[in-house]
C-alpha cells in the first residue's frame, strides 16, 4: 500500500461549478467565481480587499511594488521559507535581510528583527510557518516604531488565527497560496489580502497590468488605461470555479485535517518523552490549521534514516527548506543578519509526515507505527 504525501481532495462541487463559469462564458479573471471568492475571503478575515492571483508568488511581487521598495533596500525575513518569499523583493532591487527562527514555532524570532533594522529597511515579512502565527503584536510594534510595513506570507495560514485575528489580515498587506499542497486548493493560485485602505486602489491597477480597467467598469472613469507598473496577476474565473468548491467546505476541511494532526499528536507523545523526536508546538495565543504534521530528529543522520525507512514501507515523507541564507542565490543576492544556528540546525533536522484529508485511519495507523519502529530501532542501537 503506497501512502503519498499529498494527495489533493475535491469536494466533488469543482466540476459543476468550472461547467457554469464555461456556461457563463466568462472565462478570465474576475467573473461571478472570482467575486464570490473575494466577497468570502474578505468575510473570512476581515481584510479591506481581496485579490485573487494566479500564486502566492504573484501576490508576494504585487505586495513587493505596493511597498515601493526600491533597489537596495532591504526587507527583514526568516531565512526558513520557499523561495518567492524572497524572490518577490530581489526582483524589485531589494535585499532580503535573513533572521533566524524561534526552536518552539520555527517562526522568525521577534528578538531579532529589532537588530537588524538599518537606514535601509522597507519592510518586515513574517512567515506563519505550518499555519502557526508568528508573534505578530510584538512584530506590529516593532513597524510601527520604525515606520516600516508588515506584510505577512500566510502561503499556510488560511483558517488560521494568532490571538483570534486570521492570519494575512494583521499586517499592511498578506499572501494566501491556493496550491494543490495546500488546505485550500485550485491547482495554482492564490490572493493578496489588502488591509491598509490606501493601498487598495493601486493595488487593483498593478492587478490590471498597470491599468485602471476595475475602475473604468465600475464607471468611475470613461476610460481605462495605462497609469502605473503592474503585470497580469488575476486567476481565471475557471480556477475560481474550482476554489469555490473549496470555500464552500473550508470548515470541513479543516476540522478533517485537525482530526488527522492530533492523531499524530497524540500517538508520537511517548517518542517526544523519550527524546526521540521533538512535535510540533503550538502556542497558546494561535489556533492553526492543520496544514503540516512535522517532527524533529535529533540529527541529519537520524531524518535521513527515518525518511528512508518510510520510503521502504511505500510512505511518502519530505523534508524542507535549504535555508536561503545558505543557498546560492541567497548570498548573492541577500544577507544574513547573525548566524541564523536556529535555522541550519532545524533544517538539517525536520522531516514532514502524509496529511491530507482522505488519508485513512488504517494509513495514519500504518505511518505512526513505521515512525515508531524506526525511532525504537535507533534508540536501541
Amino acid at each position: 500500500m503506497t501512502i503519498p504525501f499529498n494527495k489533493p481532495y475535491m469536494t466533488g462541487n469543482e466540476a459543476g461549478f468550472i461547467a457554469q463559469a464555461h456556461a457563463n462564458r466568462h472565462l478570465a479573471g474576475d467573473g461571478e467565481f472570482t467575486k464570490k471568492c473575494h466577497s468570502w475571503l474578505e468575510e473570512q478575515t476581515g481584510s479591506h480587499k481581496a485579490l485573487l492571483t494566479h500564486s502566492c508568488t504573484a501576490a508576494l511581487e504585487m505586495a513587493a511594488i505596493l511597498a515601493n521598495v526600491q533597489p537596495g533596500d532591504e526587507v527583514i525575513m526568516p531565512s526558513y521559507t520557499f523561495v518567492s518569499t524572497a524572490n518577490a523583493f530581489v526582483l524589485r532591487g531589494a535585499v532580503p535581510v535573513f533572521v533566524d527562527i524561534r526552536r518552539d514555532t520555527l517562526n522568525i524570532d521577534e528578538s531579532l528583527i529589532e537588530a537588524a533594522i538599518t537606514e535601509r529597511t522597507r519592510a518586515i515579512v513574517p512567515v506563519h510557518y505550518a499555519g502557526v502565527g508568528c508573534e505578530m503584536d510584538t512584530i506590529m510594534d516593532i513597524a510601527r516604531r520604525h515606520d516600516l510595513l508588515v506584510i505577512e506570507d500566510a502561503a499556510h495560514g488560511i483558517m488560521s488565527t494568532y490571538k483570534g485575528r486570521p492570519l494575512g489580515s494583521i499586517g499592511n498587506m498578506g499572501c494566501l497560496s491556493f496550491h494543490e499542497t495546500k488546505n485550500i486548493i485550485c491547482g495554482e493560485g492564490g490572493a493578496l489580502l489588502v488591509n491598509d485602505p490606501q493601498l487598495a486602489q493601486r493595488a487593483e491597477i498593478i492587478r490590471e497590468k498597470g491599468t485602471n480597467r476595475n475602475q473604468f467598469f465600475r464607471g468611475e472613469v470613461e476610460k481605462y488605461t495605462w497609469v502605473d507598473i503592474g503585470s497580469s496577476y488575476l486567476m481565471s474565473d475557471l480556477s475560481a470555479a474550482f476554489l469555490w468548491a473549496q470555500m464552500e467546505e473550508a470548515k470541513s476541511i479543516t476540522a478533517k485535517r485537525l482530526n488527522i494532526w492530533q492523531h499524530y499528536h497524540a500517538a508520537f507523545a511517548d517518542l517526544e518523552s523519550r527524546q526521540l523526536v521533538r512535535r510540533p508546538v503550538v502556542l497558546p495565543e494561535c489556533r492553526h490549521n492543520a496544514h503540516m504534521y512535522y517532527l524533529l530528529l535529533p540529527n541529519i543522520a537520524a531524518r535521513t534514516q527515518l525518511i528512508r525507512h518510510l520510503k521502504q514501507r511505500d510512505i511518502g515523507a519530505v523534508f524542507h527548506y535549504v535555508p536561503l541564507h545558505s543557498s546560492p542565490a541567497g548570498q548573492r543576492y541577500g544577507r544574513a543578519h547573525g548566524e541564523l544556528h536556529v535555522t541550519t540546525d532545524m533544517a538539517n533536522r525536520l522531516v514532514r509526515l502524509p496529511l491530507w484529508v482522505e488519508l485513512e485511519a488504517t494509513q495514519e495507523v500504518a505511518i505512526e507505527a513505521a515512525v515508531k519502529l524506526s525511532r525504537s530501532n535507533a534508540y536501541k542501537s
